[in-house]
């Protein structure tokens, strides 16, 4: 099969033909349609985090395609089925955080294109019962990002508890940002989008945002403030100072949402402003499988919408320097 493999942390990935994959007991072969670009993909390639994938490996945990083979013991998915790939490839199911339905942080989770191989490839294997259905209402190459920047998004407004009638703060509107707003709207918030592109905002507009801010014009936690504060801020640009911003654009009692991942990423709060004013920190992981089903559920009917340019997989490094250049109106999907 074809795959895009990362050999070498400082090299480009290389799209070459590798074994196709045979699934074990309790996991099913899937043909890929669509697999999304993530951050978080170019931060693996790169090995940017403490913990770092093991080269030679495929990455993407966006992936969306029909069930091919099964494994053995297999008797949740069928066939032909269509289902997703997402960042959770597979955890315990029996840990204190599994049972308690926070699987996201299962100390033993396998993460897609991460520590096992994931969706930048014509095939991939995943354990079947962490395969979630695509329901017919959603395309495949909506799905693939709906998979992550959709479902991590979901979340984070959802741990959030963002109310009717409450300010939220997206800061960076991007493949998450542009779902995030969407997911504010829809639990009643008015929205403020921040971004350094003009574009991007232009997007947000369209999206419904109601207020804008290019934060390479202006403070945007000043200009959040002059607007009467924000209630939750969603921090989603990979940028430390990002962070910081979105915190003090907060007013009273507000909650900071931190969601991206900056490869030597720190932040500094005060304690007292902190403390004073009520103010939440909270770190956002990606959803669950029950998250990702209710995402699909919204965008099958309509709720949603997925902003994304299509690129073939060959052209892999290339779309990795369009994102990096903030060139892409939300997501890249590579199509198979």
């Amino acid at each position: 099969m074809r795959a895009a493999v990362v050999t070498d942390f400082t090299a480009p990935l290389q799209v070459k033909d590798i074994p196709t994959p045979e699934p074990g007991p309790g996991e099913v072969l899937v043909r890929i349609e669509a697999s999304g670009l993530c951050h978080t993909d170019i931060h693996a390639a790169r090995g940017d985090w403490p913990v770092k994938p093991t080269p030679p490996f495929v990455p993407g945990h966006e992936g969306v395609g029909l069930v091919e083979k099964l494994g053995a013991g297999v008797t949740s998915r069928t066939v032909g089925e269509r289902v997703a790939i997402a960042w959770l490839g597979s955890a315990c199911g029996e840990c204190r955080y599994c049972i308690a339905g926070w699987e996201t942080l299962c100390e033993q989770q396998q993460n897609s294109g991460y520590s096992v191989n994931g969706a930048f490839a014509e095939y991939a294997v995943v354990r079947a019962e962490f395969a979630v259905p695509v329901p017919d209402g959603v395309s495949s190459f909506d799905a693939a990002p709906l998979s992550c920047a959709g479902v991590t998004t979901y979340k984070a407004i959802k741990v959030a508890r963002v109310a009717p009638a409450e300010t939220v703060a997206i800061f960076g509107v991007g493949g998450l940002g542009h779902l995030a707003l969407q997911y504010a709207r829809i639990a009643g918030a008015f929205v403020i989008a921040v971004d350094v592109e003009d574009h991007k905002l232009e997007l947000a507009k369209r999206l419904g945002a109601d207020h804008v801010v290019n934060a390479a014009r202006e403070d945007p936690a000043e200009a959040i403030q002059r607007l009467g504060g924000a209630d939750v801020a969603v921090a989603l640009a990979a940028s430390s100072a990002s962070f910081e911003q979105a915190f003090h654009s907060l007013r009273r009692g507000g909650r900071l949402v931190c969601v991206a991942l900056p490869a030597a990423g720190t932040i500094t709060l005060p304690i007292f402003d902190t403390v004073l004013k009520g103010i939440s920190v909270i770190g956002s992981i990606v959803g669950t499988r029950n998250d990702l089903a209710d995402v699909f559920a919204l965008h099958a009917a309509g709720r949603t919408q997925v902003v994304a340019v299509e690129r073939k997989l060959d052209e892999v490094n290339e779309s990795i320097a369009e994102v990096l250049a903030g060139q892409v109106p939300a997501r890249i999907v590579f199509e198979l």
